[in-house]
């Protein structure tokens, strides 16, 4: 596991090592907050306000030709550095828990993959993953470094742009002129390609959901960890937990929107409180 200077035990993290004890079936839910120590940005700052502009929705991508590429120019630059990034102190302290027993269904709103690429199993991407893309039409899928490779080698310009990362693999690049770029379509039936994720403006699979609440509705209580659950997709299973009684313990920096429905709500930095639980536990 990474190692983070360890800031002095203090109540919340002896009652947040209780909960866990006294919870031996955990559902986790985790957001962004997991995952900026790895070098990836978020939405929302402390408040749950925007920090920056709102992410671009399913139905503008798919309707809107220009706002697509201007999608695509922005991701190429964003990609590389999206997909070499590396799990943080949350992802490790987490894949421990799994590994105690403690954890029995993690669901993430992140798209990156982390939490897999720390050694988690069994891990629902609520959200979808930015590592696959898939025709629209006939859902022929190819990885995101082969697009990558076709994009760019259709537009070499895009290998020279840098700008500030973004969350979810996008970047802070503001293009006027993109009436030459060619986006490659689907090498099967010629249609759009979308990235394997939920945009904002769409709903998660059913299915998914449906999986996701049965393994909520057999759990202990509900853990959730650096979300401020300002987007329904993440609220609802705070609201399920609600509905019958779970606890509900919420870790992260910054006001969330069930704050008033945790039995506990433990303020701090996700890695450093995860990594103080995990070091408590194995004592």
């Amino acid at each position: 596991m990474n190692k983070l200077p360890l800031h002095a035990q203090d109540a919340d993290d002896e009652a947040f090592a209780q909960f866990v004890e006294n919870s031996p079936r955990l559902f986790v839910l985790t957001g962004a907050g997991c995952s900026t120590a790895s070098g990836l940005g978020d939405y929302r700052d402390a408040q749950g306000q925007w920090k920056r502009r709102q992410p671009i929705t399913g139905q503008v991508f798919i309707g809107n030709e220009l706002a697509r590429k201007r999608y695509w120019a922005r991701s190429s630059v964003g990609w590389p550095s999206f997909s070499q990034a590396k799990p943080g102190t949350a992802h490790h302290a987490l894949r421990s828990l799994q590994e105690s027993g403690n954890v029995t269904q993690l669901v993430t709103q992140n798209v990156d993959q982390l939490h897999q690429k720390a050694g988690h199993e069994n891990v629902i991407d609520l959200h979808g993953v930015l590592a696959t893309v898939s025709c629209i039409e006939c859902s022929h899928t190819t990885s995101r470094d082969l697009f990558q490779s076709q994009l760019v080698d259709n537009n070499p310009w895009l290998s020279s742009l840098t700008a500030a990362h973004a969350p979810d693999g996008d970047a802070d690049l503001e293009l006027s002129n993109l009436d030459e770029m060619h986006v490659p379509p689907c090498g099967q039936c010629g249609n759009i390609v979308k990235p394997d994720v939920v945009f904002y403006g769409e709903n998660v699979p059913r299915d998914t959901v449906r999986h996701a609440m049965q393994a909520l509705e057999q759990a202990d209580a509900l853990l959730v960890i650096g979300s401020s659950l300002m987007v329904y997709s993440g609220f609802r299973f705070c609201l399920d937990a609600q509905k019958r009684g779970q606890a509900i313990v919420i870790v992260n920096n910054g006001m969330t929107r069930a704050d008033d429905m945790a039995t506990l709500k433990i303020q701090g930095d996700c890695g450093a409180r995860m990594q103080l639980l995990v070091s408590s536990l194995i004592q």
